[in-house]
């Protein structure tokens, strides 16, 4: 079973499908049976992981204004992860 900070990733995710690379994400979390947060980041390459950055910064910034507490916490587990 996914676990909830990538279940809160491919949500986030689906915001981004218009992007190539938001698309090849998305799609690697669709299809691949991760068996937790680090194996899905060990297997994005640099470019992938540079565009997962940026766009959660974006996201975490968002979901912190918000105050919504249980998303921030769960898409920095997988930021923190990146590098």
């Amino acid at each position: 079973m996914i676990g909830k900070a990538l279940l809160y990733l491919y949500e986030t995710l689906a915001n981004y499908v218009d992007s190539d690379l938001g698309r090849e994400i998305y799609q690697k979390l669709k299809t691949k049976n991760y068996t937790n947060e680090e194996a899905f980041v060990n297997d994005l390459d640099d470019r992938e992981m540079i565009y997962l950055d940026r766009i959660l910064e974006k996201e975490i910034d968002y979901t912190t204004k918000a105050n919504d507490t249980v998303r921030t916490t769960q898409l920095k587990a997988i930021y923190e992860l990146l590098y």
